[in-house]
C-alpha cells in the first residue's frame, strides 16, 4: 500500500511516498531556515506564501523520486493540526484537491502522532504498546501509544516547552536560529555541572512539566553577569543549560515508565535529536533494562514521511475525510477529531 504524504505545519514543505508504513520510497523536504535565520525564528506569513509557492513542485518531486505516479497511490494523508493555521492550510487544501481529483481516500494526520510514527521507520521499528516522550519547538508530552491510533496523554507542560526553552536559551546566548540545533552543537565539550538551574515542580500532577522558570534562571544570569561586567563561559552554561532540561524530561519519563509497568520508551519530536537528551535516555534505558527507540536524526525534524508511516496506520483505522477537512492550529494527540 502506497501512502503519499503531505507535511506543512511550520516551515517545512514536505512530501513524502510510504510503502505500507515503514518502507520510505521519497521524502522531499523544502526547507525555509535560510530565509527565516534573518528574523530569528518563524514567520508565519513568510512561511504559509513559501508552503503555496513550493508546495505543487515538492509533491511532484516525491512521486518523480518513488517512481510512482498518482494512478498507483492508495490514499494521500496530510497534516491537519496542531500548527501555524496559514501553513496548514496550504497543505490541507492542496491534499483534498488532489485526492478530489484523483478520486484517492483522503486521510488526516495529527502532527504529533507522526512525530511518534518517524520511530515506525527506523529499523529495528517499536510496536506499541509503548510510552513515548515528545519533546519539539512546540511541545512536550508524556503520552502512552497503546495501539497505533490510540494515544492517551500521561503528562504536559503547563506553559513552554523543552524546545522553546532551548531555543530562548540559545537566542539569548547569542545562538543564531534555530537555537537548539546550535546550542547542542556550540556546547559539545563543555561542563554540565559548572551551572545549577531549578527542577520546577506542577504541584498535583507529578508528570507535568515546567519550563518557563527555568528559561527566566539563564536569561537572568546572562543579564545578571552583563551587569557586573563579566563574561559567562557559554559553553559551559549551554551545556549545563541543556543537561538540565533533559534531566527533567528522563526522571518524568522514569516516573511514568515505573507507574505504568512500561519496557518500551519511545523518543519523538524535533528536540529527539538533541545529543544530551538521547545520552541521558540511553544511560537511563540500560539502568532499568527498557528497550529505547529513537529516530533517525533526519527524521527527528518535521517531514512528510512519518506523516505516511502514521497516515498508514490511520487509514487502517478507517479515519478518512472528505473535502470539508478543515485546519487546526490546536488538537490535543489523544482526542482527533476531523
Amino acid at each position: 500500500m502506497l501512502v503519499l504524504a503531505i507535511e506543512s505545519s511550520c516551515d517545512e514543505t514536505a512530501a513524502a511516498v510510504v510503502e505500507d508504513g515503514r518502507l520510505v520510497r521519497s521524502n522531499v523536504i523544502a526547507s525555509q531556515v535560510e530565509e527565516h535565520k534573518i528574523y530569528g525564528g518563524v514567520v508565519p506569513e513568510i512561511a504559509s506564501r513559501r508552503h503555496a509557492e513550493s508546495i505543487s513542485a515538492v509533491v511532484n518531486a516525491a512521486l518523480h523520486d518513488a517512481d510512482a505516479t498518482l494512478s498507483g497511490i492508495d490514499c494521500v494523508a496530510v497534516t491537519y493540526a496542531p500548527g501555524l493555521i496559514g501553513a496548514l492550510l496550504v497543505g490541507v487544501n492542496y491534499a483534498k484537491s488532489l485526492a478530489y481529483a484523483a478520486g484517492l481516500p483522503l486521510v488526516p494526520v495529527h502532527h504529533l502522532r507522526s512525530h511518534v510514527a518517524a520511530n515506525y521507520l527506523c529499523s529495528p521499528a517499536p510496536r506499541p504498546p509503548f510510552l513515548a516522550l515528545v519533546v519539539s519547538g512546540g511541545h512536550t508530552h508524556l503520552v502512552r501509544v497503546s495501539d497505533y491510533t490510540t494515544f492517551t496523554v500521561l503528562g504536559k507542560t503547563r506553559d513552554d516547552a523543552a524546545g522553546e526553552a532551548l531555543d530562548k536559551a540559545a537566542r539569548a546566548m547569542g545562538l543564531p536560529y534555530p537555537g537548539g540545533l546550535n546550542l547542542d552543537r556550540e556546547s559539545k565539550g563543555g561542563d554540565p555541572t559548572a551551572f545549577r538551574f531549578p527542577k520546577p515542580r506542577v504541584d498535583g500532577a507529578p508528570l507535568d512539566f515546567s519550563f518557563s522558570g527555568m528559561k527566566t534562571a539563564v536569561l537572568n544570569l546572562l543579564h545578571n553577569a552583563g551587569q557586573r561586567g563579566e563574561t559567562l563561559n557559554l559553553k559551559d552554561l549551554g551545556a549545563s543549560f541543556q543537561y538540565a532540561v533533559a534531566s527533567i524530561l528522563c526522571e518524568h519519563t522514569e516516573r511514568a515508565a515505573k507507574a505504568g509497568g512500561d519496557q518500551t520508551i519511545v523518543l519523538a519530536g524535533g528536540v529527539s535529536a538533541n545529543s544530551v537528551l538521547r545520552a541521558q535516555m540511553r544511560a537511563l534505558c540500560k539502568k532499568n533494562g527498557w528497550h529505547l527507540y529513537a529516530p533517525d536524526l533526519p527524521l527527528c525534524g518535521d517531514n512528510a514521511a512519518m506523516v505516511g508511516a502514521q497516515g498508514y496506520h490511520e487509514f487502517l483505522a478507517g479515519h478518512v475525510s472528505g473535502p470539508g477537512l478543515n485546519a487546526y492550529a490546536t488538537m490535543p494527540i489523544d482526542a482527533v477529531t476531523f
